[in-house]
């Protein structure tokens, strides 16, 4: 968070300075590249997090999708939303197939899932 800041406060300050530098006619390209610097170490920041997210993403849902092979011996419908899967992983077994099958006929939100979950199932795990 503190670098997501920093990225954030530098971005801003170079361009202004881009904006000094273009209204006294003095070393645009200079403030430029900064600037630059600063946009390419937001994109690094935001993609370095955002991939390790969707990795757990995909084993979230081959997880469930076992689960729900296991339970079944169907797999999960394809139909069901990542959402879903997310919020489902909080259900206990004995709740999961019930929910897992009302989620995709009923079309229910994360949050509704959640609502629905009686006894909750902390994961201990998520990134």
């Amino acid at each position: 968070m503190l670098l997501g800041s920093f990225l954030v406060i530098g971005t801003i300050c170079s361009l202004v300075n881009i904006w000094q530098q273009w209204s006294a006619k003095d070393q645009v390209f200079s403030a430029i590249l900064i600037a630059l610097l600063f946009i390419c170490g937001i994109l690094l920041f935001w993609y370095a997090r955002q991939f390790p997210i969707k990795a757990q993403d995909r084993a979230i849902r081959a997880e469930e999708n076992l689960r729900y092979f296991i339970l079944t011996r169907k797999p999960l419908d394809s139909r069901i939303t990542m959402g879903q899967v997310i919020a489902l992983r909080f259900a206990p077994d004995d709740e999961f197939v019930i929910l897992a099958d009302r989620a995709i006929n009923e079309n229910l939100s994360p949050d509704e899932i959640k609502k629905a979950i009686k006894n909750w199932r902390a994961d201990e795990h998520r990134a």
